[in-house]
């Protein structure tokens, strides 16, 4: 049973004695459900915004064909609809950041909006994207969860996933736009800040989970020198309380979605 305010999920592996239970709990704590709002025995349910099954949980369909069925914006006020819209869907969408920054850069021309090539080339890629957005799964206690992390001029990302016969399962995307002084990082020290955004943005998984973090970078030997300074000081104490350990990336049975992100 997880209860968030008042919204309520209960779910069991077994439906034997399910609604005993369940109401016993509530009885205990002097809970009282409103009947109207309930749906019992269901294998799919909308929560939190969200939709929940039993493989995963997917986006909320309505969020994603109100986007789709968005004309150009022709103003400001429609592009900060369109990038609050999109950032409600942001775990969901692999380097969110990349593909939102022209409706960023957009936001800064308040007096001069302009809906360029890149905004339109971005808008129809996006929705592109939103037709086929992925499952993403909850981790299994016991589990070590294995993070990919990128970087470029002006973003960081990351993908958290559990490993399960060779194949990468989804859990959570995580991705920032940089602010110039982030973007001078050099690009050791942009991917360190991606796996430090990470761990801030998913703290209860880090807490809670074994981390490998999957990079063909020297990214270990950097947070591990003793001379380090400065910002890094402050990142490796920070990343101290969590279980990192850092692998290399192995070979990925046919994940295009991987070999696309890793680019």
């Amino acid at each position: 049973m997880e209860v968030y305010v008042d919204d309520m999920l209960v779910k069991s592996k077994e439906d034997h004695h399910h609604v005993e239970e369940t109401f016993a709990v509530l009885r205990k704590y002097w809970l009282k459900l409103n009947p109207g709002k309930c749906a019992f025995g269901v294998s799919r349910g909308r929560f939190l915004g969200f939709m929940v099954t039993q493989q995963g949980m997917e986006a909320n369909p309505n969020k994603i064909k109100v986007i789709l069925d968005m004309g150009l914006p022709a103003n400001i006020i429609e592009v900060q609809q369109l990038t609050g819209r999109i950032v409600a869907l942001s775990r969901f969408i692999s380097k969110f950041a990349e593909k939102g920054l022209p409706f960023f850069k957009t936001l800064r021309k308040v007096k001069n909006f302009e809906w360029t090539e890149e905004c339109q080339q971005a808008f129809e890629d996006l929705k592109t994207y939103l037709a086929k957005l992925p499952l993403l799964v909850k981790p299994i206690p016991g589990d070590t969860l294995y993070l990919f992390i990128s970087s470029t001029a002006q973003a960081v990302s990351s993908v958290l996933v559990r490993e399960e016969e060779g194949n990468q399962i989804h859990i959570y995307y995580v991705s920032k736009i940089l602010n110039r002084a982030e973007g001078r990082y050099p690009p050791i020290e942009k991917m360190a800040l991606a796996l430090v955004i990470t761990a801030r943005k998913l703290r209860p998984y880090f807490l809670s989970y074994p981390m490998g973090v999957r990079t063909n970078t020297p990214l270990k030997q950097v947070l591990g020198k003793p001379e380090a300074c400065g910002q890094l000081v402050k990142w490796v104490i920070e990343l101290s309380e969590y279980d990192i350990s850092y692998l290399p990336r192995t070979t990925i049975k046919a994940q295009a979605w991987l070999t696309s992100y890793l680019k």
